[in-house]
């Protein structure tokens, strides 16, 4: 009993100290998706060893604190994210429709033909804006009586599972397809105009994962991240980054992003609200983000009903509030975050 405890301990300790390495390679980087799971395992090892160990020797007493201090590193990474920690977006307290924004992101996993549900989904919800992705010439057909309540649209169906469908009933402006780091995953960019005038500029993103049939290392999808974030860090105009970022919210990554593009996460302080893997309740990850500047205040965020897909889809609403901005600072990057940045977008190039 005692040595299957301490197998399964400290391989707990071992995939959380493997990615504390500051590299690419696939393997590595999948260590940061499974913290929770890591978690539960090493709470329910922790207590069994303690609990069936009448004497603990230095062999024990080292696995203990391996383990203790493995836990640790864990709680530190996804403290942001639980409910009870500080909020990094304020709740509005007065929104106002003409300034108000909603959108939806879905990741409709392309072979699956969920699209009534779906459609039924986002009636209910009735978005601002809407994003798809994974979406083919199929999808693009379903989907098509979303052009009556959403006239505005971006398509660029691909049959390679990284096509994206964008449909907005605000106007949008100067809309763009861009293939930044590699020529098949695509992403979208533009402007949206609020009933209010004021624009928001939006990006659309769905890069490739770190993945054996995908791709071998994470560098292009945090180039990707990194490269829309340093782009947007001069800007003074609000911004939304949203779409399946096929990386969790507490990685380093992701922490990165926000620092170097300033931008704030409305799941910090709220919860983990997981939307990969739908059909896997204890191997589920939060990959479907929005990040905003801090021009916005949170209306409603919240996860949507399965349709199908191996992703649930994720509606925001946020309300623009110019004086939000002295209450939520930007996020600010070290000179060392910078370096590193620009260091993994020269790589990819």
């Amino acid at each position: 009993m005692n040595l299957t405890l301490l197998a399964i301990g400290w391989l707990m300790v071992v995939a959380t100290a493997i990615p504390v390495l500051r590299k690419d390679a696939w393997w590595i980087r999948m260590f940061d998706f499974p913290r929770v799971q890591i978690v539960v395992v090493s709470v329910a090892v922790l207590i069994a060893y303690c609990v069936t160990t009448d004497t603990v020797d230095v062999a024990g007493g080292l696995f203990i604190i391996a383990l203790s201090a493995s836990l640790l590193h864990q709680g530190h990474m996804m403290f942001p994210y639980f409910p009870f920690a500080k909020k990094q977006v304020q709740k509005s307290q007065d929104p106002k429709k003409e300034s108000s924004l909603s959108l939806l992101t879905a990741n409709v996993l392309m072979k699956s033909r969920g699209a009534d549900r779906l459609r039924e989904i986002i009636r209910h919800a009735d978005p601002d804006v809407i994003l798809t992705v994974e979406c083919d010439a199929w999808w693009q057909d379903q989907l098509r009586d979303l052009e009556r309540t959403h006239p505005y649209k971006v398509h660029q169906p691909q049959a390679n599972t990284y096509g994206m469908l964008l449909y907005s009933r605000l106007e949008l402006i100067d809309p763009e397809v861009k293939f930044l780091i590699q020529d098949d995953i695509p992403s979208i960019h533009a402007s949206v105009a609020l009933p209010s005038g004021q624009r928001v500029e939006l990006h659309c993103m769905h890069p490739r994962p770190p993945f054996p049939t995908e791709d071998e290392s994470s560098t292009d999808r945090d180039a990707e991240l990194l490269l829309v974030g340093k782009k947007l860090k001069p800007k003074e105009i609000p911004v939304i980054v949203m779409g399946d970022l096929n990386d969790v919210a507490w990685s380093r990554t992701n922490y990165l992003f926000q620092n170097i593009s300033g931008l704030l996460d409305p799941r910090i302080g709220r919860g983990f609200f997981n939307t990969f893997h739908a059909n896997l309740p204890f191997m589920r990850f939060p990959l479907d983000h929005f990040f905003h500047s801090n021009h916005f205040r949170l209306i409603e965020f919240k996860r949507l009903a399965y349709f199908g897909s191996d992703h649930f889809p994720v509606f925001i609403s946020l309300s623009y509030e110019p004086d939000a901005a002295t209450e939520q600072p930007e996020l600010q990057a070290t000179g060392n975050e910078e370096a590193r940045a620009t260091e993994k977008i020269a790589k990819a190039s």
